[in-house]
């Protein structure tokens, strides 16, 4: 199935989103576990930037997953985040009594295109700490109290000049608003926070387009040119990849293995439903396992289109937040699903 992929120049623009290894949020499965844990990663994070001489544009750190927008001069996204997932999983590993791989592959990162992109990135990850279902139930002032007061990301900052961290540079990002400086910190915030009342779902769903980059169809074809080309320059596809390639699993084998332990028949996942996550769960793997496209998926589903797909897979993080016993189901079908791909790689 296709991964994101290492693309490196002077001045890239990533987004890297990081997940703790085989979670799936599950309750008892904390990538940071308490203030400690954020504390230190935020230590981990100003340390590499420097050393790496990252800009850091924005961060949001969650209870099982975090995001980082930054830009790299020096052309070295992936030494900069191996450095950190290091760093951080050391401690981890230290203070939790555990061992082996913390985070789920290396790391997702895309490229990311221009002004607009970035300014509608920023808003995407900066509400992530409140699009959980029990904050979403909330009313509006307590969800934009708790997103300006919410430790572990970069927002703050933005909104309240105390409370600006050294480690990011707001400038590049407040100055898209447009605006006199001194106006900037409000009119994002205000930006920000209309996003609480009505998703971006066009913005969303070009997040789901590639695996490779955010932005429109030419940035899109014009990174996989360049990614071809970096294939051709290197001994095996994954020696360009951010993330190891697993082999892919016949649909079918997908569908049974996640109907097994749902405990349903496989011809559930065809169903409409409007009160039953199974079709997004179904999208969900059949784009994971079997490496199908969004179309692909809907039409093995019966669902009719890839738009259809989009919006279940849209879905599928909100039916997983809300029931932790279906946390837990998805979790056991993705060890299972990933033991089998990894001895279909060791046949191959």
């Amino acid at each position: 199935m296709a991964r994101p992929l290492r693309l490196e120049y002077p001045g890239a623009v990533y987004h890297v989103t990081c997940r703790m290894v085989g979670s799936w949020r599950a309750d008892r499965a904390r990538l940071f576990a308490d203030e400690a844990d954020h504390e230190r990663f935020l230590e981990a994070l100003s340390e590499r930037v420097a050393r790496c001489g990252v800009r850091l544009y924005l961060f949001a750190c969650m209870t099982n997953q975090f995001h980082l927008v930054f830009e790299t001069p020096g052309a070295n996204c992936s030494r900069f985040m191996q450095s950190l997932a290091t760093a951080y999983t050391v401690y981890y590993n230290l203070r939790h009594r555990r061992h082996g791989h913390l985070l789920d592959g290396r790391f997702k990162a895309k490229l990311v295109a221009g002004d607009e992109y970035l300014l509608r990135l920023s808003r995407y990850v900066h509400l992530n700490p409140v699009r959980t279902k029990a904050w979403r139930s909330r009313p509006l002032d307590e969800q934009v109290e708790g997103l300006r007061e919410y430790r572990w990301s970069s927002y703050p900052g933005y909104v309240d000049r105390s409370k600006k961290l050294d480690v990011v540079e707001a400038g590049p990002i407040l100055g898209l608003v447009g605006g006199a400086p001194s106006s900037r910190p409000r009119r994002y915030g205000k930006y920000v926070e209309a996003g609480l009342a009505e998703n971006d779902d066009a913005f969303e769903a070009v997040l789901r387009e590639s695996p490779l980059c955010i932005g429109d169809a030419a940035f899109q074809a014009a990174v996989g040119r360049r990614y071809d080309g970096r294939l051709r320059t290197v001994r095996r596809p994954e020696d360009a990849s951010f993330r190891q390639k697993r082999p892919a699993l016949r649909p079918d084998r997908v569908l049974a293995v996640l109907a097994g332990v749902l405990g349903v028949v496989p011809e559930a996942f065809e169903r409409r439903g409007r009160n039953s996550p199974l079709r997004a769960l179904a999208v969900r793997f059949l784009v994971r396992h079997a490496g199908l496209s969004q179309r692909a998926a809907a039409e093995k589903l019966g669902m009719g289109s890839g738009s259809a797909a989009c919006r279940a897979l849209a879905s599928a993080d909100r039916w997983l937040e809300g029931d932790s016993a279906l946390r837990s189901s998805v979790a056991k079908a993705e060890r299972a699903l990933m033991a089998a791909s990894s001895e279909e790689g060791n046949l191959a």
